[in-house]
């Protein structure tokens, strides 16, 4: 495709094409007003390359010609990924690349936080209780004790729930904590909150973990919780906009405070299922 420089003598493409105009030189007779620049009061954008807000993310000309805009600050397209397809999108954002994870926090409108987290929890509980069941050797299908430990499924997902807001409050705590010592603004809890939920999607990988069943186990766990760790770190700096040092300890203090919830549920006996358990079933 090419690149509109501005000026009356443009090629027009075709409805729905965006091109990048540079600033300042655009056309900019009969532009009407777009989404983007109608919500930018209430929900500034941000560019995806250097963090800064941004007013919109395109214009739309008439005979639907429409111009990324330019960021002032880097000189670059305020968000490239509008004209990507979501594929490109996911793949970069399984990559951990920073420009994916800011066009999908801040210049898109995702509201399926809430389901992706159940969903995952579920995931996580079902592994869990299958372990369980597989742990206990019944092998008589009419057992009708089997069906009563359906309440083991639900107990797996209260824990992983448990496991999880407490991964959550270490970070805010630290977070918290670090703000008001260094005396900086105090994070958007919410923003920051939507971020961790969208980056726990590598969890849905304990689908083909039980699909594939106990074989890799132990290695699909261990490459899970590892993805998961650092797409919340990649967040964490995105939604911040922080060092690398200072989100490192943010997941390194929700870290502690999860092991000490696990060894709490495991000194009560509350654990059977939980990763700590697995794994020693597994090094068995």
């Amino acid at each position: 495709m090419k690149m509109d420089t501005g000026g009356r003598g443009r090629l027009r493409p075709r409805k729905g094409t965006v091109q990048t105009v540079n600033a300042g030189k655009g056309n900019t007779e009969e532009v009407s007003a777009t989404p983007a620049a109608a919500s930018s009061s209430t929900c500034p954008y941000r560019c995806i390359e250097c963090n800064q807000e941004a007013k919109e993310l395109y214009r739309d000309y008439n005979h639907g010609v429409l111009k990324i805009t330019i960021c002032k600050s880097c000189q670059k397209p305020v968000d490239k990924y509008i004209e990507y397809d979501p594929v490109i999108i996911l793949i970069n954002a399984v990559l951990c690349k920073a420009q994916a994870y800011r066009h999908i926090l801040f210049n898109t409108k995702i509201n399926m936080h809430g389901k992706l987290c159940i969903f995952c929890l579920l995931c996580e509980a079902y592994l869990r209780w299958w372990q369980l069941q597989d742990s206990s050797q019944n092998t008589d299908p009419d057992d009708f004790i089997r069906y009563a430990k359906e309440w083991d499924f639900y107990r797996m997902f209260a824990i992983a729930s448990l496991e999880q807001a407490a991964f959550f409050i270490g970070i805010f705590t630290f977070l918290w904590i670090e703000r008001s010592i260094t005396t900086q603004k105090k994070p958007n809890s919410v923003l920051l909150l939507k971020a961790l939920l969208l980056s726990s999607y590598g969890k849905l990988l304990l689908i083909p973990a039980v699909i594939w069943e106990h074989e890799y186990t132990l290695l699909c766990l261990r490459f899970i919780k590892v993805f998961v760790l650092t797409s919340n770190f990649q967040a964490i700096r995105v939604t911040l906009n922080s060092t690398r040092k200072l989100a490192l300890c943010a997941i390194l203090c929700g870290l502690l405070v999860e092991s000490t919830v696990v060894y709490f549920f495991r000194r009560m006996e509350w654990d059977l299922g939980s990763d700590c358990a697995i794994y020693k079933a597994q090094d068995f």
